[in-house]
């Protein structure tokens, strides 16, 4: 199946590019600016295109992330530490992202001939982020059927869907993706800051998992506050 993944330069996407490089036909990688707060996670995305050895493009929708505002990550507005799935982590969305990247993938996907468009959505997001819920993927799945329908079969291959970040991990160790060049952090600083969301469920997930994590953080430790009392449930 050739199949193009959208890749941020995070630990899960980059796992993913991994796992349909060793699984199926990896076709390219397609990356967004859409004036997130810093563009830093796009190099990590380049690099994995290159050791992968797959086209790397990075499409430009700044003009229309300007408009999605009120989030975190693209306004100023300062970044949540603690649990992902705390309240407080609701300043990281940003309206109908994953909605308006994968409508313009499936467009990519249908014109570059490829069967497959691969997101790395999981279940650690469904507490938060709406778009990234199995109901919205088998939705999305429908409409971009009828959307293509006569003129493309592309397939929305969202593998994580329904695991945690822990699984991602493991998986990710199984098809040897080099952890440490990923980035997660939503601050964006010379390392990993190790206290917001991203980082707190970065490092729980490499604990859960049982695997080494090689990432430097600036707070090393803050992730276990932060997750000793902490339970969600799940939104499905």
């Amino acid at each position: 199946m050739k199949t193009i993944v959208i890749c941020s330069g995070g630990l899960d996407s980059v796992s993913l590019a991994h796992k349909v490089a060793a699984e199926h036909e990896l076709l390219g990688l397609l990356s967004f600016d859409y004036g997130q707060r810093h563009r830093k996670e796009l190099d990590f995305a380049g690099a994995c295109a290159r050791r992968l050895g797959v086209p790397h493009q990075v499409i430009d929708i700044r003009e229309i992330g300007r408009h999605l505002t009120g989030s975190a990550l693209t306004d100023n507005v300062d970044v949540p530490d603690g649990h992902y799935a705390e309240e407080t982590m609701k300043a990281t969305v940003v309206p109908n992202r994953n909605a308006i990247m994968l409508a313009i993938a499936f467009g990519v996907a249908a014109a570059r001939k490829a069967g497959a468009v691969a997101t790395a959505v999981h279940g650690g997001d469904h507490f938060i982020y709406p778009d990234c819920r199995p109901g919205f993927i088998d939705a999305f799945q429908a409409m971009q059927s009828h959307a293509l329908e006569g003129y493309a079969d592309v397939t929305l291959y969202a593998p994580y869907v329904n695991v945690s970040k822990a699984d991602i991990v493991a998986d990710g160790a199984k098809h040897g993706t080099p952890f440490a060049e990923t980035w997660s952090c939503y601050k964006g600083g010379e390392r990993h800051c190790g206290r917001c969301g991203t980082c707190v469920e970065r490092r729980e997930a490499f604990h859960l998992a049982g695997v080494a994590d090689p990432t430097e953080y600036d707070d090393p430790d803050f992730w276990v506050a932060a997750t000793g009392a902490f339970a969600a449930e799940e939104v499905r």
